[in-house]
């Protein structure tokens, strides 16, 4: 049972495209920008705002920590990174519109 439990428990991270490496001054993501309910870009900790593909390319280099690139219907976009924590997942963060 445990096996099984731990094969599952990977499943979040195999969904991920990409993992990409934080830099030691990577931001935190602590909004998304959303648009008729749709999420169209990322606000993080510095101030900044981003369209969804700037904080894709951001975090592919290293710029944004907690992150791994997911991939749906040819359309790339930031998911959160497993954790033990259910605050910090992306769709638990305060939406913003721009």
């Amino acid at each position: 049972m445990s096996d099984r439990k731990n094969d599952l428990s990977k499943l979040p991270m195999m969904a991920l495209h990409d993992i990409p490496q934080p830099n030691a001054d990577a931001k935190q993501i602590v909004a998304l920008v959303k648009e008729d309910g749709l999420v169209t870009g990322y606000q993080l900790s510095d101030g900044r705002v981003l369209s969804k593909e700037e904080g894709v390319e951001l975090a592919k280099q290293g710029g944004i920590q907690g992150v791994g690139v997911a991939v749906r219907n040819g359309t790339e976009y930031l998911k959160s990174l497993p954790d033990e924590s259910e605050g910090n997942n992306l769709d638990n963060l305060p939406s913003v519109t721009q």
